[in-house]
This record gives C-alpha cells, sequence and structure tokens, in this order.
C-alpha cells in the first residue's frame, strides 16, 4: 500500500462551507469554555438559538412511519481516494469522485466522513462508543448527512486499513488511493430500518436544514480499534439537543 503522508497546510480541502469542520467559531472546542454549551457566544448564534438542532436522543416508540418506499433511499458507495485529515476535531477524509446518495428524487454527493466518541445521537436514550458522519450535498448546497452508530465488537476489516494510518497529529494529512480505501457501501449494515429527521451540523455553525439519515442497525469496531480513536480523541460529541416539535420518521 502507497500512503503519503504531508502536512494539512499543503492541502487544499473541499470547499463547502456548511459541512466544514471549521466552518465558524474560531477556537471552539468540547471541553470547557469553549464547549458546546458556549458555541452560541463564540459567534455561531443557531447553536444556542436554532429549533432544529442536531443530535437528538431518537425514541423509537414515537417515530412516524416514513410516507413512501424503499426506493426512496438509495446509497450507492463503494471505494474511493481519500484524504484523510486530523482537523484537531476529529478525523475526517474527504472524498474523491462518484459516491452517491438519492432519497426522495433528490442526488447528493459524497463528499466527507468523519467520526464521534462517544456517539452524537443516542437510541432509545443509549448512547454508543463511537458515531460515523458520512456528509452528502446536493448541487444546490443542501445536505444529507448518515449517522452510523459504532459497538465494540469484531475487528472492522474494512477500515482496518484506514486504521493502521490515522494522522496522529493537528494538521497532518493522509492521501489513500481507491485500492486501498474501505468500501463505505460494503462499511454499511445490509439490513437496517433507517431513522429520518430534519436537523444541523452538530458543530459550528451549527447550520440547520440537514437531512438526517440514522441506520439503527449499529456497525462494530473492536475494542482496540475504538481506543484509538479515543486516545486521538477522547470525547468530540455533542449532546443532545431538544426535539421541540420535530417529526421523526422511519422506514
Amino acid at each position: 500500500m502507497n500512503v503519503f503522508i504531508r502536512p494539512f497546510h499543503l492541502f487544499v480541502p473541499l470547499c463547502f462551507s456548511l459541512a466544514s469542520q471549521h466552518a465558524a467559531g474560531a477556537d471552539w472546542t468540547y471541553h470547557g469554555a469553549h464547549g458546546p454549551t458556549h458555541w452560541g457566544m463564540l459567534g455561531s448564534e443557531l447553536c444556542a438559538q436554532g429549533a432544529q438542532q442536531s443530535p437528538i436522543d431518537v425514541e423509537l416508540k414515537k417515530v412516524h412511519p416514513l410516507r413512501g418506499s424503499a426506493s426512496d433511499l438509495n446509497i450507492s458507495y463503494g471505494a474511493t481516494s481519500l484524504d484523510v485529515v486530523n482537523n484537531g476535531h476529529s478525523i475526517q477524509a474527504n472524498v474523491g469522485e462518484g459516491e452517491t446518495v438519492t432519497f426522495k428524487g433528490r442526488e447528493y454527493r459524497l463528499v466527507q466522513f468523519h467520526f464521534h466518541t462517544p456517539s452524537e445521537h443516542r437510541i432509545e436514550h443509549v448512547s454508543y462508543p463511537m458515531e460515523m458522519h458520512l456528509v452528502n450535498q446536493g448541487p444546490d448546497g443542501r445536505l444529507l448527512v448518515i449517522g452510523l452508530m459504532v459497538k465494540e465488537g469484531q475487528n472492522n476489516r474494512e477500515l482496518a486499513a484506514l486504521w493502521k494510518h490515522l494522522p496522529e497529529r493537528e494538521g497532518q494529512a493522509v492521501t489513500m488511493r481507491a485500492k486501498d480505501a474501505p468500501d463505505l457501501g460494503s462499511l454499511l449494515p445490509a439490513a437496517s430500518h433507517h431513522v429520518f429527521y430534519k436537523g444541523s451540523l452538530t458543530t459550528p455553525p451549527c447550520t440547520e436544514g440537514v437531512q438526517w439519515v440514522l441506520f439503527e442497525q449499529p456497525i462494530e469496531l473492536s475494542k482496540a480499534q475504538i481506543r484509538k480513536i479515543r486516545q486521538l480523541f477522547p470525547d468530540n460529541h455533542r449532546p443532545a439537543q431538544p426535539l421541540n416539535e420535530r417529526e421523526v420518521d422511519e422506514d
């Protein structure tokens, strides 16, 4: 495997303002005076004032059956080249061309994925050790984010090669060719119900209007794989936000 490591300042990131981990809020963190409860005072007012914020605690007994058919959601992921960056908030993999999601007739292109520990969303009040977010963007800039809960279990073979080369220092970037990168289609649970709701980015600027798709069936990573992420980011999750009057659907 050929893996190329370079400083982050030489990497030109994908330019889409809504999904960037550095989209707004200078010096925001996950702890202390610049942590989630203070994001609204750091130039990202929606983080404190928004009525459709993410993540949420999903209560399955309160969800509504999705109006439509299973074909409303079509995910076409495979293996593609990656630029993997330690951006100081998470490990983020910027994705090459060709991976798409179609939901209710609207197509989105996968632009990046990243990880949170512990999980940001809760299912029936239960938090998972990790959560993976796959951020997709439409031609009009609208976002659809797929959330995968991660439980401790077997070693995840699809992510094994990536895990060997996680950039450990902030600003470090690693390039992976498609033949060495994870097959994201194989990573997704083969059979799972999905939860759908309208929310926001879970980092500043907490922009709303994001379509969320949560897989109810978690994926598995080994204890060692989870520990490796936690060594880099011991806690990089935003707590659950009020649901308010939003409807949560399930297929």
